[in-house]
């Protein structure tokens, strides 16, 4: 790998980290949404592990992105996982209990910061990899500096979660809007969608509403199911 510091490498560079900033803003909402109800200890591991392997991945994507992105049906799916997801976080408010407890919802979370950034990150590949052009060594640079970019910006909403709980649910519909366009977007309906402009975000906005009103339905029957704790 070889370290050609140009001009051009670093303007490359430059570009790079300025399209992670731009794009990682849905991607710190989902590793947030997801560590929040871990331990402050489970919560910096699952940030620390969830961000750094998320960016390997986009790594190893930039190089099969552009041909996943052209077969059929793929991002219908990738869309619905998402929703999904969104959901899921949404509805998820279960407290870690005991250390075994916590290093399940330790793995758990981790496991959903990879499934949604996977889903997410197809596209967004695509401007990385355009910026690099075709240096490896810029791209791989590039993408770890990102990491404390991602790693802060989870940390931050985490906090803003716990202090105005109602961006758990703007974030949970942010990525239903992710969702409904990743739909929108995929090869099966390129010619639908460039013909009624309205498409893609109609698809968008129906994401947001589907997770919040799944979401909340999933809380609802959670809540219904729990045993009461007997009076003594």
């Amino acid at each position: 790998m070889d370290f050609n510091l140009t001009p051009d490498f670093w303007l490359g560079l430059m570009k790079i980290v300025w399209i992670n900033i731009i794009l990682s803003g849905d991607n710190a909402v989902v590793i947030a949404l997801a560590a929040r109800s871990l331990p402050p200890e489970q919560q910096r591991k699952a940030i620390m592990f969830g961000s750094g392997a998320a960016v390997v991945l986009r790594i190893v994507l930039t190089v099969v992105a552009a041909k996943l992105l052209a077969l059929s049906y793929l991002q219908i799916i990738g869309g619905v996982l998402l929703l999904w997801i969104g959901a899921q976080l949404l509805a998820d408010d279960e407290e870690g209990e005991g250390e075994a407890k916590e290093q399940g919802n330790l793995m758990a979370a981790v496991r959903t910061i990879l499934i949604a950034d996977l889903v997410m990150s197809l596209d967004n590949v695509i401007a990385v990899a355009a910026a690099a052009k075709g240096d490896e060594a810029l791209l791989i640079i590039g993408l770890a500096i990102s990491i404390p970019l991602v790693i802060f910006g989870s940390t931050l909403m985490i906090k803003l979660m716990e202090r105005y709980p109602v961006i758990i649910l703007l974030g949970a519909a942010l990525i239903g809007w992710v969702g409904g366009e990743t739909i929108a977007s995929d090869v099966a309906l390129q010619d639908f969608a460039s013909e009624n402009h309205w498409f893609h975000t109609a698809c968008a906005a129906a994401g947001a509403v589907i997770v919040i009103g799944w979401g909340k339905l999933s809380e609802r029957f959670k809540s219904k199911e729990e045993p009461e704790t007997p009076t003594t």
